[in-house]
């Protein structure tokens, strides 16, 4: 399972997902720690491209656990959602559960568990059904 993404459809404009995460995170009391345009910042530098943006976003009482158990997971933390256009909405996400073994995560394998159930969640607010 070795850095598995998650990729799902969404009939939603970028801007309008990634807008409706922001406000599903707010109210969790989820810490947004950046929104990242990346078509923005290429439009600032001159160039053109579709779409794109990320959310990184976390708990630092969750995360904190995590690094202090293995610190290189430090690199996957705050947790990240990216929204792109590619002929329509695509919404994708990097599987927590890809963690456990790549950082060998032993004693806070329940805290992965629930980034997971987490992630699925979140993105299901946004993305179609899947089939």
């Amino acid at each position: 399972m070795s850095n598995q993404l998650v990729v799902r459809n969404s009939k939603l404009a970028v801007g309008e997902a990634v807008a409706r995460l922001r406000t599903l995170l707010e109210s969790k009391n989820i810490k947004i720690f950046a929104h990242i345009d990346h078509q923005s910042a290429a439009i600032d530098a001159g160039l053109e491209m579709a779409e794109e943006q990320v959310l990184v976003f976390g708990d630092p009482r969750v995360g904190t656990n995590l690094m202090k158990e293995q610190p290189q997971i430090g690199i996957e933390l705050p947790l990240k959602i990216l929204f792109w256009n590619d002929g329509g909405t695509k919404v994708a996400y990097r599987e927590p559960l890809t963690y456990l073994d790549e950082f060998d995560i032993v004693h806070n394998r329940q805290i992965i568990e629930k980034m997971s159930t987490l992630m699925a969640t979140l993105v299901s607010s946004v993305a179609d059904e899947q089939s």
